[in-house]
């Protein structure tokens, strides 16, 4: 178990990005050779994406259960796009067999939003927690002084003011 840190905290991140959330839902769970591929193509996407920096993928935070939700953060836009498209990373072939062996039939449902935060339009606070969500990709601060009630957080980021 990833050990807490027992203390008010909020993040500092610097710039725009992108929060990106998806997910799966399985509708006919006894086609198991319709839904286990795609369940299997994510890990191997995450891996990928955790290696190469340069991609704009900043990380991600995995909310199991049923359905799965994975909450992705990325720098920009542009460079999520420019992933989905690449035809040498696992998310094309993978986007590709799921439109081919199951597009609209009802045996698997899969989903995303992608939202675009500017800088300081956020605020978050983690108590006792080990690093998380946003916490996992920002820069830790403690929550005191001026960051310590959410309405600070926000104005202190909106302003530019540190």
């Amino acid at each position: 178990m990833a050990e807490t840190i027992n203390q008010r905290m909020t993040v500092n991140l610097e710039g725009d990005f992108v929060v990106f959330l998806i997910g799966m839902r399985i509708n006919r769970f006894w086609k198991f050779h319709k839904w286990i591929p795609v369940a299997r193509a994510m890990p191997k996407m995450l891996k990928e994406l955790s290696q190469k920096p340069e991609s704009g993928f900043l990380g991600f935070q995995f909310y199991g259960g049923i359905p799965p939700v994975i909450v992705q953060y990325w720098k920009s836009f542009e460079q999520l796009e420019a992933y989905a498209k690449d035809r040498t990373g696992y998310h094309y072939p993978a986007w590709k067999e799921f439109n081919t062996k199951i597009k609209s039939n009802g045996d698997v449902g899969i989903w995303h939003e992608t939202y675009k935060v500017r800088a300081g339009e956020y605020e978050c606070i983690y108590n006792n927690m080990p690093r998380y969500g946003l916490g996992k990709v920002g820069d830790l601060v403690p929550a005191v002084g001026s960051r310590e009630y959410s309405a600070q957080r926000i104005s202190l980021k909106s302003t530019g003011s540190r």
